[in-house]
């Protein structure tokens, strides 16, 4: 059983994590997602870098990760992430629980089972229950961007598990260092307006930037790590169910999103798919749960 003040902990992390879909709505409305990815990697790696050790003889995969997460995975969500409500952004991307699910499948041969399978179809049902709604409806091709960033993150989890021996700061602070001129990179070739955009941001878009690194990545993930390595992964994981809705209630609150049926029922059955997906298979998700 958790001590009260890691409970405490558990349940601050997962509020973090879900009012940060509103946070980066804010930072998206004034910067170019590729760009505001960049910045945000760029805070991390000063931050971390001068103060971790070298990650010697696992530069290669290092690289492969900062490749898949911070390029690939982050582009595609938080591209998706400018388009939809926060809410929406939220629940969609947990589709990285079934999607773990099935790469656990292929890559080291687990079964999934009868339950799994009917949590996956549940959740994915969800998620369809989300694309129908009529504000969302236009932009399923957004949807269809943080489904495929849920993919690629659950494929980034099978190369983070390459990494246990590494401490997590070091893997953040030199993933994000190879991360931020590759973001920046790609932003110069398909995004424009970035100098104009920099130049003319709000103090709010700043603050984006500095809690997605400092509070997000920097502290919140430093509390996560200790609370996986104290408790089992049958304790921890069940409370990540937590930032869908977190993610919801945040949207409603500060970004006056409607609280729609759709909303309602897609997101409640998202979050039973992938409960039964959780409780049944706790291996299948032991790395870090999604953040944006």
């Amino acid at each position: 059983m958790m001590r009260p003040v890691d409970l405490l902990l558990t349940i601050g992390v997962m509020a973090i994590w879900g009012y940060n879909f509103v946070i980066a709505k804010y930072g998206l409305a004034e910067l170019p997602p590729l760009l505001f990815m960049a910045l945000r990697f760029g805070v991390v790696a000063v931050l971390l870098v001068p103060f971790v050790r070298l990650p010697r003889g696992r530069w290669r995969d290092v690289l492969i990760l900062a490749v898949m997460l911070g390029l690939t995975h982050f582009s595609l969500m938080f591209t998706g992430l400018k388009h939809v409500d926060a809410a929406v952004g939220a629940i969609v991307i947990q589709v990285q629980v079934p999607a773990s699910a099935l790469l656990a499948m292929i890559f080291f041969k687990d079964r999934i089972g009868w339950r799994r399978a009917l949590g996956m179809a549940i959740a994915i049902g969800g998620v369809g229950i989300l694309a129908g709604e009529p504000r969302q409806s236009s932009a399923l091709w957004a949807i269809g961007l943080i489904m495929l960033a849920a993919v690629v993150w659950a494929g980034a989890n099978i190369q983070m598990k390459r990494m246990v021996d590494l401490d997590p700061s070091t893997i953040n602070g030199w993933m994000s260092l190879f991360a931020a001129p590759m973001l920046l990179g790609v932003s110069l070739l398909v995004e424009d307006g970035q100098w104009q955009a920099v130049t003319q941001a709000s103090t709010r878009a700043w603050i984006a930037v500095a809690f997605q690194a400092v509070v997000v990545v920097i502290l919140s993930y430093a509390v996560w790590y200790r609370l996986l390595r104290t408790y089992s992964v049958n304790q921890t994981m069940p409370y990540t169910l937590l930032v869908p809705v977190f993610g919801v209630l945040s949207g409603v609150v500060f970004l006056e999103e409607p609280a729609s049926w759709n909303l309602l029922l897609g997101g409640i059955a998202t979050l039973i798919g992938v409960g039964i997906i959780i409780l049944r298979r706790p291996k299948v998700v032991e790395a870090q749960a999604q953040v944006t």
